[in-house]
């Protein structure tokens, strides 16, 4: 199956684009082990590499990926929207 984002572990909040994704397009992730398949729509444009939401984020909730929380969401960002410094901080340094 051709894949549009991949997602590092099972339960993360996010997936990594793995081409340039276009608002609209209907596409399809799975996780690195191959074990959980998505579908979802595209919400805005997400680029390359870029992290886009495998479900609704409120706004303070923490995200999630490679199993691991990196950060939180500064605003509400729902499923299939672009994930990155707009819309999330890092925990990392406070």
């Amino acid at each position: 199956m051709k894949v549009d984002f991949l997602v590092h572990k099972a339960g993360d909040d996010v997936g990594v684009a793995v081409r340039d994704i276009s608002k609209g397009e209907k596409i399809k992730g799975k996780t690195l082990e191959g074990e959980i398949f998505y579908e979802l729509e595209a919400k805005e444009d997400i680029p390359l590499g870029h992290k886009i939401a495998l479900r609704d984020i409120k706004e303070g909730e923490k995200v999630k990926e490679y199993g691991e929380i990196i950060g939180r969401a500064t605003k509400d960002i729902s499923k299939g929207s672009h994930v990155h410094v707009h819309n999330i901080r890092s925990l990392r340094w406070g």
